[in-house]
């Protein structure tokens, strides 16, 4: 037993990774490649990726929206949970990052339950409102501009079927989150807002797990 999270130094992280990781050998490539670029910090951790796998498929679900895709680590973790008739809208704005994407996600076989939307992502979210898909999808990933979380979520949580999970990434921020001597930070002072408005959204159940970079997990209530 343990009253607070076991802190992971690099050897526990490994073990970690080493007695649980079932990463194949396409996402371990897709990862090298991405590890090249010069924004590879935007990459999800292998960890985290499967506990979205995990998430989907427990979950049982069929729809799944990202916003913000990259490479397309994430977008493939989801897809391979998901059946073959199930469908994840993609939102990105670079043609560079998603063209990488693109081609793992041939290779892995997922390309065609996987829809690429290149626009803002506040306005392939709209069109879906618009369009009646309100409360019809199962799962969210946001991981974008962080001073567009709060608009993301609500967009989200409107598109949601009641019972359904929106997962945001990087809500611990590399712990600037929780450093009072950071204060001219745009995208620091967004996520503590955003943090701050989860924690007394009571249309949601809440968690935050400390994997990767931070994944908040909110879980839309009936009547929501």
């Amino acid at each position: 037993m343990s009253s607070r999270t076991t802190a992971i130094n690099e050897k526990l992280y490994q073990y970690l990774l080493d007695v649980s990781l079932r990463e194949t050998e396409l996402q371990q490539r897709l990862r090298a490649e991405t590890a090249e670029l010069p924004e590879r910090n935007m990459q999800i951790s292998p960890e985290q990726g499967q506990f979205m796998e995990f998430l989907v498929r427990l979950l049982s679900a069929k729809r799944c929206i990202e916003v913000g895709t990259f490479t397309g680590y994430s977008t493939l973790s989801m897809a391979r949970a998901i059946p073959d008739d199930g469908r994840i809208i993609a939102c990105d704005l670079s043609r560079e990052w998603t063209d990488i994407a693109r081609r793992y996600w041939e290779e892995a076989g997922v390309a065609e339950r996987i829809d690429l939307r290149l626009a803002p992502a506040s306005e392939t979210l709209d069109a879906l409102l618009e369009q009646g898909d309100e409360g019809n999808w199962d799962f969210a990933f946001i991981d974008a501009d962080k001073t567009g979380y709060d608009s993301y979520y609500e967009q989200c949580l409107d598109l949601l079927r009641p019972g359904g999970v929106i997962a945001v990434d990087n809500t611990l921020w590399h712990g600037k989150v929780a450093d009072e001597t950071v204060t001219d930070d745009e995208d620091t002072q967004a996520i503590r807002r955003f943090n701050d408005k989860l924690r007394a959204d009571e249309r949601v159940d809440l968690t935050l797990v400390p994997i990767g970079d931070g994944l908040t997990l909110a879980r839309k209530r009936e009547g929501a």
